[in-house]
């Protein structure tokens, strides 16, 4: 059966985000991820997952000023230096909050730039952050997004994720594979998720059109979570949508897509 994580920053957004935690357990979950946890101490958030008994699964690194449209600085070769504080500041976090794995947003390519410049900037950021995390235990994840959303984003399809990996080089860096970013720009979900199932260490979700629950458009997801189980997906999915009413009032799919 499929594990699921409450991502905070999309779901229960009815709360402030600290009292998030509560309303996920209250809501059945046990694990929950969420795309930045900065703005916050660790040990207040550390607090609140103990107290309502939820394990961190994911989050991301720093990426940049996100309010003023960043998505993300590992393609930036102004800002290598920046991006690395950011990889220091995300495990002293994830020493405290006790996840697992961090994703890393590459960003939108710089106007302007080199191509050439901009590959291997990424390629060195990558290699650099998969080896940090590594001495901590650590797994590090790159995420391909759809250029429908963010225009310009430098990762944005499975192959490309792949070949980053390949040119890194490092045992540690690995897939996130977002159902609703890929339908949008290449489909073909099961059979990318079945051939690369080794490289892809966390999946999210959305169905399509709309970014809503599961159910709501034109993904199957009955027959996805299906496919999962039974090619031996072990990791969690995260629910980065966008509820189409309340959290609560759309969390019924839970039950009517699992077979």
């Amino acid at each position: 059966m499929p594990q699921f994580a409450a991502n905070l920053t999309m779901l229960f957004t009815e709360h402030p985000f600290l009292e998030r935690f509560e309303a996920a357990r209250n809501a059945g979950f046990d694990t929950v991820e969420f795309l930045f946890p900065y703005a916050w101490p660790a040990t207040e958030i550390k607090a609140l997952l103990d107290q309502h008994q939820l394990k961190l699964v994911l989050h991301n690194l720093p990426a940049g000023d996100w309010d003023a449209g960043d998505r993300g600085i590992a393609c930036d070769p102004t800002r290598v230096a920046e991006f690395r504080a950011g990889v220091a500041q995300a495990i002293d976090y994830a020493q405290v909050l006790g996840v697992p794995q961090l994703n890393c947003l590459i960003g939108k390519v710089p106007a302007g730039a080199d191509p050439k410049q901009v590959d291997a900037t990424v390629v060195e950021n990558l290699r650099y952050a998969a080896a940090e995390l590594e001495k901590h235990g650590l797994r590090l994840l790159i995420e391909a997004i759809n250029t429908f959303d963010i225009p310009g984003f430098y990762l944005h399809g499975t192959p490309q994720a792949l070949k980053l990996i390949d040119q890194v080089g490092s045992d540690n860096l690995f897939v996130q594979y977002d159902i609703y970013h890929m339908q949008r720009m290449e489909g073909e979900l099961a059979a990318t998720l079945q051939q690369h199932l080794e490289k892809i260490a966390h999946i999210q979700l959305a169905d399509n059109p709309g970014r809503n629950e599961p159910g709501t458009g034109e993904i199957n997801y009955a027959f996805l979570f299906a496919f999962l189980d039974r090619i031996g997906y072990t990791g969690w999915i995260g629910c980065e949508y966008k509820p189409a009413a309340s959290t609560e009032a759309g969390l019924g799919w839970r039950q009517q897509l699992i077979r």
